[in-house]
């Protein structure tokens, strides 16, 4: 009997063994596309002695700004990339460090992606800068716009959308951040849609005649989603990522979620300084942090919904700088009337431009810091954090600071290309001269 017993364990012990070598382990949660795999292995090149500063100066910024998560940093010269590096996590918890390939939320970074897709509608002919947006010959003239309270909105046009001029301030609050007091007022479930808060704008006053002054506006960009997903005859996510991000071989660039569950594979986590519960933007009796369900960053879409790489954003950057070294995706013509503007108005896309060729768009929300840089001397660079501290906005302008000074403590920069191996980009830039 104890035979068949000790038969009986031994079979049952290789049986287990045997289940246990073929089990196959859980995919991780942080993957990245061969084309990010390849940015990694060819990072070691970002360990040149002659760019030490940028490493010094991110060490530095992580450790006396006390972010818990990572930074991911990217820099090109002259159409190369020579720098892609990550910092500190990309998720604290799994011990995932922060690389190149990591996505995050870029925040107001997307006004400057919706803008190129404006212009290159407006190149295409689909509509015009001066053409009105409302009314019924605006571009959304659907019956659900065609009613507002103050007929001046039926003159704002797609160029004031552009420069922020529309006419909205934030005095009695930003709409693109009160779901809740919406869904109250217009009767709408939650969560509410892009459609919902323009028609719950409709219901409000003007602050001042479109056009005559100028005051940041996220609405304003969220109504340009619109416009161009009416223009395109698509949504807008989709015709960005079509004609926008897959020529420059950007294929990993999508709208956020807002809930940690619903992250991308190549997302990473975030961590904010103020972790102060508030209600969730899908259900009022749910509780949640601004960074996982208090912000509903998937609707914010076009004004502020984008998560991206440091590496694409530099893409994006290359394809709208105006130097010669890669071709533009826009006209000289279109990229000039982005840059150039008169005060009070801001420039379309970028948060400034200054006359010496510095473009500079910078963006940020709860637990996401990006900045993404253009320079007169052929540098564009793009730095995004997944934490936040309580300096906010002002977190976005020392860093850009730290990385103008880093950048030019270089002493010159080496012959490499990180994305060499990129067809898809090498094939874009192929097109110079040949236009």
């Amino acid at each position: 009997m104890w035979l068949k017993c000790f038969r009986f364990l031994i079979l049952a012990f290789l049986s287990a063994c045997i289940a246990c070598c073929s089990h196959k382990p859980e995919k991780p949660a942080q993957t990245a596309k061969p084309a990010a795999r390849r940015v990694v292995q060819i990072t070691n090149a970002s360990n040149d002695t002659v760019l030490l500063p940028i490493d010094r100066a991110i060490k530095r910024f992580l450790r006396d700004q006390w972010l818990a998560g990572g930074i991911s940093v990217a820099v090109a010269y002259k159409g190369r990339l020579v720098y892609a590096k990550g910092f500190g996590y990309a998720d604290t918890t799994s011990r995932v460090a922060m690389q190149p390939f990591h996505t995050m939320r870029i925040a107001s970074v997307s006004k400057l992606i919706t803008a190129v897709a404006v212009m290159k509608l407006v190149e295409e002919g689909r509509i015009g800068l001066r053409q009105n947006v409302f009314g019924p010959d605006g571009i959304l003239n659907d019956s659900i716009y065609l009613t507002f309270k103050d007929p001046r909105m039926g003159n704002v046009t797609v160029y004031q959308l552009l420069n922020h001029s529309g006419g909205w301030t934030p005095r009695y609050g930003d709409p693109m951040f009160m779901p809740h007091a919406i869904a109250r007022q217009t009767g709408k479930p939650l969560p509410v849609s892009m459609k919902d808060i323009i028609c719950f704008m409709q219901t409000k006053s003007l602050h001042f005649e479109p056009g005559t002054g100028s005051n940041y506006s996220n609405f304003g960009y969220g109504i340009l989603g619109e416009v161009v997903a009416k223009a395109a005859g698509m949504p807008y996510e989709q015709y960005v990522q079509k004609y926008i991000l897959s020529p420059f071989g950007i294929n990993d660039m999508y709208l956020g979620h807002s809930h940690q569950q619903h992250r991308f594979p190549t997302e990473t986590a975030y961590y904010e300084a103020d972790t102060t519960q508030v209600a969730d933007y899908t259900n009022a009796n749910i509780a949640a942090t601004r960074a996982y369900g208090g912000n509903d960053i998937h609707t914010l879409g076009s004004a502020g919904g984008w998560i991206a790489s440091s590496v694409d954003l530099v893409k994006i950057a290359l394809a709208t700088d105006g130097f010669d070294n890669v071709p533009d995706c826009l006209t000289a013509a279109s990229i000039d009337t982005m840059v150039q503007h008169e005060e009070p108005f801001d420039p379309i896309g970028w948060r400034t431009t200054a006359s010496d060729g510095s473009w500079f768009r910078t963006g940020t929300l709860s637990a996401t810091t990006a900045m993404l840089a253009r320079l007169p001397d052929s540098i564009c660079y793009a730095v995004i954090s997944n934490s936040a501290n309580h300096r906010g906005t002002a977190l976005a302008a020392m860093l850009r600071n730290i990385m103008n000074d880093a950048v030019h403590r270089v002493a010159q920069w080496p012959d490499t290309d990180l994305l060499r191996d990129d067809s898809q980009w090498q094939e874009y830039k192929g097109k110079l001269g040949k236009e």
